[in-house]
């Protein structure tokens, strides 16, 4: 009886980080050219498109395969969603190193203590009482490769699943891969969303069943997103953004020198990768 009683106790919007706008706006504007500094391109996969969320909460949990990971899931942010607010767990020790982080969504969190798990629910169920909201999660706790099998996630979000009825869980994969180029592709994959309320077993499922569920699905995303990968092959993505091309430095400006000699176009690229 007490359980079902915190399983329906609301959780004040007071809890949720107060994200100051402009900031977060100009963290993100900075992130963006940051990333297309150095990236030869962001792209996400055609078979794998940002979901259509309307007026429902979302959360996006997503593999941890790189330092970049955050900075990548806030351009995804103000692309796809840049009316929303979005939040973000992090570790508390590194958030305490990142105050202004505060101000733009971050929550910390002490990993593997009852008070972090409490910290992270209170908020998770904060975030899903609302209608314009996203709540990133770095589901495995810590960096992982992206080939790594079993994929294997942190408890939290199985336990934020079991007990809230409202919004959606959205899978999502990330790859950085070298191709043609000295600069690596982003590469971008959402999986099918899970429907909070009307999931087959949304009302029946304990936090184990939902361990096992939301396991797969990343899996299976990430597994989708590797094949495409392995192809080299821009057509099957669509590009977000374009960053940085070319070999650089003195052999890059003679390329340039010669082809304007030569009545040439200079052509950037190293190979024919469309951009």
């Amino acid at each position: 009886m007490k359980r079902d009683a915190a399983r329906k106790r609301p959780v004040s919007a007071a809890e949720l980080p107060r994200i100051s706008r402009w900031q977060f706006e100009l963290f993100a504007k900075y992130s963006a050219g940051y990333l297309r500094r150095n990236v030869h391109a962001v792209r996400i996969s055609q078979a794998g498109p940002a979901p259509q969320l309307g007026e429902r909460p979302a959360v996006i949990y997503l593999n941890h395969p790189s330092w970049w990971d955050p900075l990548v899931g806030l351009y995804l942010a103000t692309h796809f969603w840049p009316e929303r607010a979005h939040y973000a767990a992090i570790d508390a020790a590194a958030l305490g190193r990142y105050r202004f982080f505060e101000r733009i969504g971050f929550f910390g969190i002490e990993p593997r203590t009852l008070g972090g798990a409490r910290r992270f629910l209170s908020i998770g169920s904060g975030v899903l009482a609302r209608s314009n909201a996203n709540l990133w999660v770095t589901a495995q706790g810590q960096f992982a490769d992206c080939r790594a099998r079993p994929v294997e996630l942190r408890r939290g979000l199985a336990h934020l699943a079991a007990r809230e009825h409202r919004g959606v869980i959205v899978p999502l994969a990330l790859e950085y891969a070298f191709w043609q180029e000295r600069f690596p592709e982003v590469l971008v994959r959402f999986g099918e969303p899970i429907d909070l309320g009307h999931e087959e077993c949304a009302p029946r499922c304990d936090a184990e069943q939902w361990q096992a569920r939301l396991a797969v699905r990343l899996e299976v995303t990430q597994d989708a997103l590797a094949r495409e990968a392995i192809t080299q092959n821009a057509a099957n993505f669509e590009t977000l953004t374009n960053g940085r091309a070319g070999v650089g430095g003195v052999y890059e400006r003679w390329q340039r020198l010669r082809a304007r000699w030569h009545g040439e176009t200079f052509q950037r690229e190293h190979a024919s990768v469309p951009r």
